[in-house]
């Protein structure tokens, strides 16, 4: 029975392709949002004052050590 192709060609195509940096993430994981969220809206509902929504892509990443 004939093969659909060589496996010398197999991963010809992605291969050839360049490889491009990942762009940064600028969001929270959903389940630490969600999480931040549920804070500040129960500081809310209790009158106490809810702190500062600073979104993740304004704070400066940690350098590695």
């Amino acid at each position: 029975m004939p093969s659909h192709g060589s496996i010398t060609k197999a991963g010809k195509v992605r291969n050839q392709t360049p490889k491009i940096p990942p762009k940064p993430k600028r969001n929270l994981v959903p389940r630490v949002r969600n999480r931040r969220e549920y804070f500040v809206r129960q500081r809310k509902a209790a009158g106490l004052p809810a702190p500062p929504v600073v979104p993740p892509s304004s704070v400066p990443k940690k350098a590695k050590a």
